[in-house]
């Protein structure tokens, strides 16, 4: 099979989420570089919007990084077609085959843990935060560098946050996340050192730091509960070891390294590593400092959305909610001019286009169409079919498919959480019916915080109705709540 000009020949692996495919071009250009592997998203009934969303993610991100520690990016495909990223084949196995042999020496530990340390401040500097170091991530080159891969979890200071903005659910792997991804937080580096201090520990002790939690109630013990010390499960890890790891996995990120790169000397220059009470430990902290940890972390859950949004352009956020289904070319141009007009008038406004895939309370959900297609899937193109006359560069634009059985609370919600400066909705016609049970449009209205731009199809004339001509068109009306 041959994909915009790459040829598939070999499957090199499939995952939950993903399938991987050894490429090569055939078009003949460039023969000489490294071999290329293809990442197709896994698509059906079952398949969870978060990897959706994160192969989203990956596709904004991959583009923007360069340098030895990350894979060569060479190509995409959009939703509309086949999804794929096209990247550098890394040569070799992840650090995951590394653990059935843990623990190792600890001289091996600490240069495992220096060149990821040095791939982190490199990532870092490019202003992006990985947000999900583990074992099966991290790879390394023949000239020995690290390679970071998966960056389905990332976030980059310059681009949308699609994850933090659509989902309130912890992003990562339980065994090596952060406290503060717990709370939601993304938009501190210090979470990859947490990450990295979590591999680390596992290397040299076999065991995980803080378990592997599967509920949410599991993962926020790490809010307060600190790990076990290494030495008090391998007595061959040397103090100055055990003093960088727990202080790679301090609760507040305050205390951990302010950087990668210092991370990377003090692995690099045990005898410079200055040893304080960290070092001596063979027990979990007390009763005392656990509880002191365990007030401060109640009530967190609010602080996220405004951290997060802190690293965002301060420039407007303005939401287009719509309608697919609605079936109104006119409503839908309307819409399409007031979302153009309110985003012209601030250059470094960024539009966000919102539609809701309604769900149900009770019943099953069907996630797939009368022809396998998946629903969230087709209302994602629908959206960019929706917008392309638009022409915003990309990092102008985002899409987002909502899953909820309440629409007009599903985008009062969205606005909430992110801080949407401006909500543009369409209204169909009135009828009895709306008028009695609210429409979606006034309900928006009603509840949210922000402005909102209403525009109503324009009402055809009794002419226009005989003829199927279009009426006059009809302003928008706008509500300053």
């Amino acid at each position: 099979m041959v994909v915009d000009g790459f040829r598939l020949e070999e499957k090199l692996h499939k995952g939950g989420m993903a399938t991987l495919w050894r490429v090569v071009r055939t078009d003949g250009a460039d023969s000489t570089q490294a071999p290329l592997m293809m990442k197709i998203p896994i698509l059906g009934d079952n398949n969870d919007p978060t990897a959706i969303v994160g192969f989203e993610v990956e596709q904004m991100v991959m583009p923007k990084l360069s340098g030895a520690h990350v894979p060569h990016y060479v190509a995409s495909g959009d939703f509309t077609g086949l999804p794929y990223i096209v990247m550098e084949q890394i040569a070799g196995n992840s650090l995951r085959s590394r653990f059935d042999q843990a623990p190792l020496a600890c001289e091996e530990v600490a240069s495992i843990g220096a060149r990821v340390a040095a791939a982190l401040h490199d990532l870092h500097r490019q202003q992006v935060i990985h947000h999900d170091i583990k074992p099966s991530n991290i790879m390394f080159r023949a000239s020995g560098e690290a390679v970071l891969i998966d960056y389905g979890l990332a976030r980059h200071d310059k681009l949308p946050d699609l994850l933090a903005e659509e989902f309130r659910v912890p992003m990562g792997t339980a065994p090596y996340m952060s406290p503060e991804q717990v709370q939601h937080i993304r938009n501190d580096p210090r979470s990859d050192l947490f990450a990295l201090g979590a591999v680390l520990y596992h290397l040299c002790t076999g065991k995980r730091a803080l378990g592997n939690p599967g509920s949410l109630r599991g993962l926020r013990r790490r809010l307060f509960r600190d790990a076990v010390p290494p030495r008090a499960l391998n007595p061959q890890v040397p103090p100055w070891l055990q003093e960088v790891i727990m202080r790679c996995l301090e609760v507040d990120p305050a205390k951990r390294y302010d950087t990668a790169a210092q991370l990377a000397f003090d692995l690099n220059n045990p005898q410079q590593v200055t040893l304080t009470a960290r070092a001596a430990k063979i027990r979990r902290d007390g009763m005392a400092t656990v509880a002191k940890r365990w007030l401060r972390s109640i009530g967190t859950e609010a602080l996220p959305q405004q951290s997060a949004g802190g690293q965002l352009s301060q420039s407007p956020i303005v939401v287009a909610a719509i309608d697919l289904a609605q079936g109104s070319e006119a409503l839908s141009e309307l819409l399409r001019m007031a979302a153009r007009r309110i985003v012209q008038t601030a250059p470094g406004a960024r539009l966000a286009c919102v539609t809701v895939q309604k769900t149900n309370r009770i019943a099953i959900d069907v996630t797939v169409d009368k022809q396998g297609q998946n629903v969230h899937v087709k209302m994602l193109v629908g959206l960019k079919h929706w917008a392309r006359h638009l022409q915003l560069p990309a990092d102008k634009i985002t899409f987002h498919v909502l899953e909820a059985p309440d629409p007009a609370a599903a985008i009062v919600d969205y606005a909430r959480s992110n801080d949407v400066d401006h909500i543009v909705i369409g209204s169909r016609g009135s009828s009895s019916l709306r008028r009695y049970l609210g429409s979606v449009s006034s309900q928006v209205v009603a509840q949210a915080d922000c402005t909102v731009t209403v525009v109503k199809a324009p009402a055809p004339s009794a002419q226009a109705a005989k003829t199927g001509a279009v009426g006059a068109v009809q302003l928008p009306t706008e509500y300053n709540l």
